[in-house]
Protein backbone atom coordinates (compact mmCIF):
# COMPACT_ATOMS: atom_id res chain seq x y z
CA UNK A 1 0.00 0.00 0.00
CA UNK A 2 1.41 3.58 -0.89
CA UNK A 3 1.82 5.55 2.15
CA UNK A 4 -0.43 8.32 2.65
CA UNK A 5 1.53 11.37 2.29
CA UNK A 6 0.69 14.98 1.40
CA UNK A 7 2.37 17.50 -1.52
CA UNK A 8 4.30 19.25 1.42
CA UNK A 9 5.51 15.79 2.51
CA UNK A 10 6.60 15.02 -1.02
CA UNK A 11 8.51 18.03 -1.75
CA UNK A 12 10.41 17.87 1.62
CA UNK A 13 11.49 14.74 0.73
CA UNK A 14 12.77 15.83 -2.79
CA UNK A 15 14.03 18.73 -1.02
CA UNK A 16 15.70 16.41 1.49
CA UNK A 17 17.16 13.98 -1.51
CA UNK A 18 19.08 17.24 -3.42
CA UNK A 19 20.69 18.05 -0.07
CA UNK A 20 21.99 14.71 0.47
CA UNK A 21 22.75 14.02 -2.88
CA UNK A 22 26.45 13.56 -4.62
CA UNK A 23 28.45 16.16 -6.44
CA UNK A 24 28.79 14.65 -9.79
CA UNK A 25 32.18 13.76 -10.89
CA UNK A 26 31.93 14.43 -14.45
CA UNK A 27 29.69 17.55 -14.55
CA UNK A 28 27.91 18.53 -17.61
CA UNK A 29 29.17 19.42 -20.13
CA UNK A 30 32.54 17.60 -20.22
CA UNK A 31 33.82 17.76 -23.89
CA UNK A 32 35.19 14.55 -24.57
CA UNK A 33 38.05 14.09 -26.67
CA UNK A 34 36.98 11.50 -29.25
CA UNK A 35 39.09 9.72 -32.16
CA UNK A 36 41.41 11.28 -34.04
CA UNK A 37 40.06 12.27 -37.21
CA UNK A 38 36.38 12.94 -36.23
CA UNK A 39 34.31 16.31 -35.98
CA UNK A 40 32.34 17.99 -34.49
CA UNK A 41 29.68 20.88 -36.02
CA UNK A 42 31.48 23.43 -36.19
CA UNK A 43 29.69 26.61 -37.03
CA UNK A 44 28.47 27.20 -33.80
CA UNK A 45 30.92 27.55 -30.55
CA UNK A 46 31.19 25.00 -27.97
CA UNK A 47 29.28 27.58 -25.77
CA UNK A 48 26.66 27.41 -28.60
CA UNK A 49 26.30 23.32 -28.51
CA UNK A 50 26.24 23.19 -24.75
CA UNK A 51 23.33 25.44 -24.89
CA UNK A 52 21.36 23.79 -27.47
CA UNK A 53 21.56 20.38 -25.06
CA UNK A 54 20.57 22.08 -21.91
CA UNK A 55 17.36 23.95 -24.26
CA UNK A 56 16.59 20.55 -25.60
CA UNK A 57 16.92 18.72 -22.16
CA UNK A 58 14.94 20.75 -20.13
CA UNK A 59 11.65 20.35 -22.89
CA UNK A 60 12.03 16.73 -22.98
CA UNK A 61 12.16 16.22 -18.88
CA UNK A 62 8.92 18.81 -18.39
CA UNK A 63 7.48 16.66 -21.35
CA UNK A 64 8.67 12.67 -20.21
CA UNK A 65 9.87 12.88 -16.69
CA UNK A 66 6.67 11.70 -15.27
CA UNK A 67 6.29 10.99 -10.88
CA UNK A 68 5.26 7.60 -10.50
CA UNK A 69 4.32 6.66 -6.43
CA UNK A 70 6.82 7.27 -3.55
CA UNK A 71 8.34 4.13 -1.28
CA UNK A 72 8.01 3.64 2.07
CA UNK A 73 11.22 5.21 2.57
CA UNK A 74 9.85 8.13 0.93
CA UNK A 75 11.88 7.88 -1.86
CA UNK A 76 9.96 9.58 -5.33
CA UNK A 77 9.48 7.13 -8.41
CA UNK A 78 9.42 8.27 -11.65
CA UNK A 79 9.35 6.96 -15.09
CA UNK A 80 9.89 7.81 -18.44
CA UNK A 81 6.31 8.73 -20.50
CA UNK A 82 5.85 6.69 -23.28
CA UNK A 83 4.33 9.94 -25.42
CA UNK A 84 2.46 13.49 -25.02
CA UNK A 85 -1.09 11.94 -26.00
CA UNK A 86 -2.78 10.86 -22.51
CA UNK A 87 -2.72 7.39 -23.37
CA UNK A 88 0.50 6.96 -24.52
CA UNK A 89 2.11 8.97 -21.26
CA UNK A 90 -0.05 6.51 -19.08
CA UNK A 91 2.34 3.62 -20.50
CA UNK A 92 6.46 3.43 -19.79
CA UNK A 93 8.50 1.05 -21.62
CA UNK A 94 12.11 -0.48 -20.33
CA UNK A 95 13.61 0.88 -23.42
CA UNK A 96 12.58 4.55 -22.57
CA UNK A 97 13.34 3.72 -18.85
CA UNK A 98 16.94 2.90 -19.82
CA UNK A 99 17.24 6.15 -21.65
CA UNK A 100 16.00 8.37 -18.76
CA UNK A 101 18.83 7.15 -16.96
CA UNK A 102 21.10 7.41 -19.30
CA UNK A 103 20.25 11.19 -20.39
CA UNK A 104 20.40 12.56 -16.73
CA UNK A 105 23.02 10.99 -15.69
CA UNK A 106 24.38 12.46 -18.08
CA UNK A 107 23.57 15.59 -17.36
CA UNK A 108 24.14 16.04 -13.30
CA UNK A 109 26.10 18.84 -12.61
CA UNK A 110 23.42 20.81 -14.73
CA UNK A 111 20.95 19.44 -13.23
CA UNK A 112 20.93 19.82 -9.20
CA UNK A 113 18.25 16.75 -9.52
CA UNK A 114 20.01 14.77 -11.90
CA UNK A 115 20.47 12.23 -8.84
CA UNK A 116 17.28 12.13 -7.60
CA UNK A 117 16.10 11.64 -11.03
CA UNK A 118 18.07 8.80 -11.65
CA UNK A 119 17.45 7.05 -8.00
CA UNK A 120 13.41 7.86 -8.86
CA UNK A 121 13.75 5.61 -12.39
CA UNK A 122 15.69 3.33 -11.03
CA UNK A 123 13.63 2.59 -8.04
CA UNK A 124 10.64 2.44 -10.72
CA UNK A 125 12.20 0.09 -12.94
CA UNK A 126 12.90 -2.30 -9.93
CA UNK A 127 9.35 -2.13 -8.74
CA UNK A 128 8.37 -3.74 -12.13
CA UNK A 129 10.87 -7.36 -13.00
CA UNK A 130 10.46 -9.62 -15.65
CA UNK A 131 8.29 -12.34 -14.99
CA UNK A 132 11.52 -14.59 -16.17
CA UNK A 133 14.60 -12.98 -15.03
CA UNK A 134 13.71 -11.04 -12.52
CA UNK A 135 17.30 -9.12 -12.70
CA UNK A 136 15.59 -7.32 -15.79
CA UNK A 137 13.05 -4.97 -16.31
CA UNK A 138 9.27 -6.02 -17.92
CA UNK A 139 9.17 -4.47 -21.30
CA UNK A 140 6.22 -2.80 -20.69
CA UNK A 141 4.13 -0.87 -17.58
CA UNK A 142 1.07 -1.24 -16.80
CA UNK A 143 1.51 -5.04 -18.37
CA UNK A 144 -0.75 -5.41 -21.60
CA UNK A 145 1.07 -7.82 -23.70
CA UNK A 146 3.21 -10.37 -21.36
CA UNK A 147 5.66 -9.46 -18.37
CA UNK A 148 9.02 -10.84 -19.60
CA UNK A 149 12.16 -8.44 -20.74
CA UNK A 150 13.20 -6.46 -24.27
CA UNK A 151 16.86 -6.36 -24.33
CA UNK A 152 17.18 -3.06 -25.34
CA UNK A 153 15.88 -1.25 -22.15
CA UNK A 154 18.22 -3.28 -19.56
CA UNK A 155 21.16 -2.44 -21.84
CA UNK A 156 20.71 0.74 -21.13
CA UNK A 157 19.73 0.43 -17.71
CA UNK A 158 22.94 -1.08 -16.88
CA UNK A 159 24.92 1.17 -19.02
CA UNK A 160 23.27 4.03 -17.01
CA UNK A 161 24.36 2.36 -13.46
CA UNK A 162 27.53 2.17 -15.03
CA UNK A 163 27.21 5.96 -15.30
CA UNK A 164 25.75 6.42 -12.39
CA UNK A 165 28.44 5.19 -10.29
CA UNK A 166 31.08 6.85 -12.47
CA UNK A 167 28.99 9.79 -11.16
CA UNK A 168 28.45 9.94 -7.82
CA UNK A 169 30.50 6.55 -6.23
CA UNK A 170 28.37 3.71 -4.84
CA UNK A 171 28.95 3.94 -1.04
CA UNK A 172 25.49 6.48 -0.83
CA UNK A 173 22.40 4.83 -0.52
CA UNK A 174 22.23 3.17 -3.62
CA UNK A 175 25.48 0.64 -4.98
CA UNK A 176 25.02 1.49 -8.50
CA UNK A 177 27.92 -0.99 -9.45
CA UNK A 178 25.88 -3.56 -7.75
CA UNK A 179 23.08 -3.02 -9.51
CA UNK A 180 24.76 -2.87 -12.79
CA UNK A 181 26.94 -6.31 -11.99
CA UNK A 182 23.22 -8.04 -10.94
CA UNK A 183 21.47 -6.40 -14.49
CA UNK A 184 24.41 -7.22 -16.43
CA UNK A 185 24.86 -10.66 -15.07
CA UNK A 186 20.89 -11.19 -15.98
CA UNK A 187 21.27 -9.65 -19.52
CA UNK A 188 23.92 -12.29 -20.22
CA UNK A 189 22.45 -15.16 -18.93
CA UNK A 190 18.73 -14.59 -20.29
CA UNK A 191 19.07 -12.56 -23.30
CA UNK A 192 22.80 -13.06 -24.61
CA UNK A 193 22.80 -16.52 -27.07
CA UNK A 194 24.35 -19.11 -25.19
CA UNK A 195 26.62 -19.95 -28.13
CA UNK A 196 26.02 -17.16 -31.00
CA UNK A 197 26.95 -14.45 -28.61
CA UNK A 198 24.57 -12.21 -29.79
CA UNK A 199 21.77 -10.26 -28.43
CA UNK A 200 18.67 -11.92 -28.09
CA UNK A 201 14.97 -9.92 -28.64
CA UNK A 202 14.75 -10.32 -24.76
CA UNK A 203 14.75 -13.06 -22.04
CA UNK A 204 11.47 -14.73 -23.27
CA UNK A 205 13.35 -15.95 -26.60
CA UNK A 206 14.48 -19.75 -26.35
CA UNK A 207 17.93 -20.05 -27.45
CA UNK A 208 16.80 -22.82 -29.78
CA UNK A 209 13.22 -21.84 -30.59
CA UNK A 210 12.17 -22.27 -34.01
CA UNK A 211 11.24 -18.85 -35.75
CA UNK A 212 13.09 -17.07 -33.20
CA UNK A 213 16.02 -17.66 -31.37
CA UNK A 214 19.91 -16.40 -30.45
CA UNK A 215 20.53 -16.35 -33.99
CA UNK A 216 17.57 -14.06 -34.89
CA UNK A 217 18.86 -10.49 -33.37
CA UNK A 218 17.26 -7.10 -33.46
CA UNK A 219 20.03 -4.86 -35.14
CA UNK A 220 19.15 -2.07 -33.13
CA UNK A 221 20.36 -4.07 -30.06
CA UNK A 222 24.03 -3.88 -31.31
CA UNK A 223 25.81 -1.50 -29.04
CA UNK A 224 29.33 -2.69 -29.46
CA UNK A 225 30.55 0.46 -27.51
CA UNK A 226 28.32 -0.81 -24.28
CA UNK A 227 29.54 -4.13 -24.80
CA UNK A 228 33.16 -2.81 -24.69
CA UNK A 229 32.52 -0.82 -21.43
CA UNK A 230 30.74 -3.95 -19.81
CA UNK A 231 34.23 -5.55 -20.65
CA UNK A 232 36.39 -3.17 -19.24
CA UNK A 233 33.66 -2.76 -15.54
CA UNK A 234 33.44 -6.98 -15.04
CA UNK A 235 36.52 -8.36 -16.39
CA UNK A 236 34.62 -10.30 -18.84
CA UNK A 237 36.04 -11.08 -21.78
CA UNK A 238 32.27 -12.79 -22.93
CA UNK A 239 31.22 -8.77 -24.08
CA UNK A 240 34.28 -8.58 -26.43
CA UNK A 241 32.60 -11.73 -28.06
CA UNK A 242 29.32 -9.77 -28.10
CA UNK A 243 30.83 -7.18 -29.77
CA UNK A 244 33.10 -8.69 -32.09
CA UNK A 245 29.96 -10.84 -33.05
CA UNK A 246 27.57 -8.00 -34.15
CA UNK A 247 30.23 -6.42 -36.03
CA UNK A 248 30.88 -9.44 -38.01
CA UNK A 249 27.19 -9.98 -38.88
CA UNK A 250 26.82 -6.14 -39.29
CA UNK A 251 29.78 -6.87 -42.00
CA UNK A 252 28.07 -9.43 -43.69
CA UNK A 253 24.46 -7.47 -44.11
CA UNK A 254 26.38 -4.50 -45.50
CA UNK A 255 28.42 -6.24 -47.59
CA UNK A 256 25.60 -9.35 -48.69
CA UNK A 257 22.57 -6.86 -49.03
CA UNK A 258 23.04 -3.25 -49.16
CA UNK A 259 26.77 -2.23 -50.52
CA UNK A 260 25.40 0.98 -52.25
CA UNK A 261 23.95 2.15 -49.05
CA UNK A 262 25.05 0.38 -45.93
CA UNK A 263 21.43 0.25 -44.38
CA UNK A 264 20.76 -2.51 -41.65
CA UNK A 265 17.45 -4.12 -41.28
CA UNK A 266 15.42 -4.22 -38.33
CA UNK A 267 16.19 -7.80 -37.42
CA UNK A 268 18.63 -10.89 -39.26
CA UNK A 269 17.20 -14.06 -39.47
CA UNK A 270 19.89 -16.99 -39.61
CA UNK A 271 22.64 -15.75 -38.48
CA UNK A 272 24.54 -18.83 -37.61
CA UNK A 273 24.69 -20.42 -41.37
CA UNK A 274 23.39 -17.55 -44.22
CA UNK A 275 22.38 -14.04 -42.98
CA UNK A 276 19.85 -12.08 -44.35
CA UNK A 277 16.47 -9.56 -43.47
CA UNK A 278 14.12 -10.91 -41.78
CA UNK A 279 11.03 -11.39 -43.66
CA UNK A 280 7.81 -8.89 -43.17
CA UNK A 281 6.28 -9.67 -40.14
CA UNK A 282 8.87 -11.70 -38.53
CA UNK A 283 7.24 -9.43 -35.29
CA UNK A 284 6.75 -6.52 -35.59
CA UNK A 285 5.35 -5.93 -39.00
CA UNK A 286 5.78 -5.33 -42.40
CA UNK A 287 9.21 -3.81 -42.33
CA UNK A 288 10.80 -6.11 -40.38
CA UNK A 289 13.37 -6.65 -43.14
CA UNK A 290 14.02 -2.85 -43.80
CA UNK A 291 15.55 -0.19 -42.80
CA UNK A 292 13.10 1.59 -40.33
CA UNK A 293 12.25 2.43 -36.45
CA UNK A 294 14.56 0.29 -34.75
CA UNK A 295 17.00 -0.01 -37.39
CA UNK A 296 17.74 4.04 -38.13
CA UNK A 297 19.43 3.67 -34.19
CA UNK A 298 21.82 1.51 -35.71
CA UNK A 299 24.65 4.34 -36.87
CA UNK A 300 24.74 6.12 -33.68
CA UNK A 301 25.49 2.80 -32.15
CA UNK A 302 28.39 1.98 -34.28
CA UNK A 303 29.08 5.42 -34.27
CA UNK A 304 30.12 5.83 -30.83
CA UNK A 305 32.36 2.83 -30.96
CA UNK A 306 33.67 4.54 -33.67
CA UNK A 307 34.25 7.62 -31.58
CA UNK A 308 35.07 6.43 -27.88
CA UNK A 309 37.51 3.56 -28.94
CA UNK A 310 38.68 4.10 -32.30
CA UNK A 311 37.34 1.14 -34.06
CA UNK A 312 37.85 1.02 -37.60
CA UNK A 313 35.27 -1.55 -38.64
CA UNK A 314 32.18 0.64 -36.77
CA UNK A 315 33.92 3.73 -38.53
CA UNK A 316 33.14 2.26 -41.73
CA UNK A 317 30.25 0.64 -40.99
CA UNK A 318 28.20 3.69 -39.72
CA UNK A 319 30.14 5.71 -42.45
CA UNK A 320 28.64 4.22 -45.14
CA UNK A 321 25.59 4.77 -44.20
CA UNK A 322 26.71 8.43 -43.84
CA UNK A 323 27.75 8.82 -47.45
CA UNK A 324 24.82 7.36 -48.94
CA UNK A 325 22.42 9.51 -46.95
CA UNK A 326 24.60 12.62 -47.94
CA UNK A 327 25.07 11.05 -51.91
CA UNK A 328 20.87 10.35 -51.93
CA UNK A 329 19.63 13.66 -50.02
CA UNK A 330 21.98 15.94 -51.86
CA UNK A 331 22.99 16.81 -48.67
CA UNK A 332 20.26 18.14 -47.45
CA UNK A 333 18.65 16.44 -44.18
CA UNK A 334 15.08 17.69 -44.90
CA UNK A 335 15.20 15.16 -47.86
CA UNK A 336 15.68 12.15 -45.85
CA UNK A 337 12.86 9.79 -45.89
CA UNK A 338 11.48 7.32 -42.87
CA UNK A 339 12.20 4.47 -43.59
CA UNK A 340 13.77 2.32 -46.45
CA UNK A 341 14.26 -0.88 -48.20
CA UNK A 342 18.28 -1.73 -48.19
CA UNK A 343 18.48 -0.44 -51.61
CA UNK A 344 17.86 2.65 -50.34
CA UNK A 345 14.89 3.16 -52.34
CA UNK A 346 12.19 4.69 -49.79
CA UNK A 347 9.09 3.05 -48.17
CA UNK A 348 5.53 3.39 -48.87
CA UNK A 349 4.41 6.18 -46.75
CA UNK A 350 7.22 7.82 -45.54
CA UNK A 351 7.80 10.97 -47.33
CA UNK A 352 8.39 13.15 -44.07
CA UNK A 353 11.07 14.27 -41.81
CA UNK A 354 11.93 12.85 -38.71
CA UNK A 355 14.42 13.61 -36.18
CA UNK A 356 14.32 9.67 -35.86
CA UNK A 357 16.63 9.26 -38.74
CA UNK A 358 18.38 12.79 -39.12
CA UNK A 359 20.17 12.37 -35.29
CA UNK A 360 21.82 9.22 -35.37
CA UNK A 361 23.00 9.93 -39.07
CA UNK A 362 24.30 12.87 -37.57
CA UNK A 363 26.63 10.91 -35.27
CA UNK A 364 28.03 9.16 -37.89
CA UNK A 365 28.74 11.90 -40.05
CA UNK A 366 31.36 13.17 -37.32
CA UNK A 367 33.41 9.93 -38.77
CA UNK A 368 33.80 11.93 -42.00
CA UNK A 369 36.06 14.75 -41.89
CA UNK A 370 35.77 15.19 -45.47
CA UNK A 371 32.04 16.51 -45.24
CA UNK A 372 31.39 18.99 -42.29
CA UNK A 373 28.76 21.02 -44.03
CA UNK A 374 26.82 17.55 -44.09
CA UNK A 375 27.11 17.28 -40.34
CA UNK A 376 26.06 20.82 -39.47
CA UNK A 377 22.94 20.81 -41.58
CA UNK A 378 22.18 17.54 -40.01
CA UNK A 379 22.99 18.70 -36.66
CA UNK A 380 20.81 22.28 -37.18
CA UNK A 381 17.52 19.55 -38.66
CA UNK A 382 17.98 17.98 -34.95
CA UNK A 383 18.78 20.73 -32.27
CA UNK A 384 15.54 22.94 -32.24
CA UNK A 385 13.03 20.02 -33.43
CA UNK A 386 10.75 18.27 -31.40
CA UNK A 387 8.37 15.12 -32.13
CA UNK A 388 7.28 12.72 -29.39
CA UNK A 389 8.72 10.47 -26.47
CA UNK A 390 10.84 7.97 -28.96
CA UNK A 391 12.13 10.50 -31.23
CA UNK A 392 13.17 13.17 -28.57
CA UNK A 393 14.91 10.93 -26.18
CA UNK A 394 17.10 9.38 -29.38
CA UNK A 395 17.69 13.01 -30.50
CA UNK A 396 18.79 14.17 -27.33
CA UNK A 397 21.31 11.03 -26.81
CA UNK A 398 22.63 11.78 -30.41
CA UNK A 399 22.91 15.92 -29.31
CA UNK A 400 24.77 14.76 -26.16
CA UNK A 401 27.48 12.74 -28.40
CA UNK A 402 27.68 15.40 -31.65
CA UNK A 403 28.23 18.36 -28.80
CA UNK A 404 31.06 16.56 -27.82
CA UNK A 405 29.46 15.52 -24.18
CA UNK A 406 29.06 11.89 -23.97
CA UNK A 407 31.19 10.11 -22.30
CA UNK A 408 32.53 6.24 -21.50
CA UNK A 409 32.37 5.40 -17.72
CA UNK A 410 34.53 2.81 -17.97
CA UNK A 411 37.39 3.27 -17.52
CA UNK A 412 38.76 6.66 -19.04
CA UNK A 413 41.52 8.79 -18.63
CA UNK A 414 41.81 12.44 -17.65
CA UNK A 415 44.34 14.13 -19.83
CA UNK A 416 46.49 17.29 -18.88
CA UNK A 417 43.61 19.64 -20.30
CA UNK A 418 40.87 17.91 -18.00
CA UNK A 419 39.19 16.36 -20.74
CA UNK A 420 37.95 12.57 -20.77
CA UNK A 421 40.35 11.16 -23.21
CA UNK A 422 38.66 7.48 -23.04
CA UNK A 423 41.02 4.37 -23.33
CA UNK A 424 40.26 2.30 -26.39
CA UNK A 425 39.69 -1.03 -25.70
CA UNK A 426 42.26 -4.22 -26.50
Amino acid sequence: MKPNLTKTTVLLLASAALLNAEPPARAYPQHVAYAEGSIRPNHRTQQQLDDDVRTFYARWKSEFIKPEGISPDGRQRYRVAFGKKPKAGERTVSEGQGYGMVIVALMAGEDAEAQMLFDGLHDFALDHPSSRDARLMTWEVPVRKGSDSAFDGDADIAHALLLAHAQWGSAGKTDYAKAARIRLAGILASTIGPRSRLPMLGDWVQAEGDKKNEYTPRTSDFMPAHFKSWARFTNDPAWLNVAENCSALIETIQHDFSQNTGLIPEFVIDAKTAPKPASGKFLEGATDGDYYYNAGRTPWRLAVDALLNADRTSLNQARRISRWAMKATAGDPQKLRSGYRLDGTPLADSDYFSTFFAAPIGVAAMLDSENPAWLNALYDSVRTKHEDYYEDSVALQCLLVMSGNYWDPAPAVIVPDGRLQPRACP
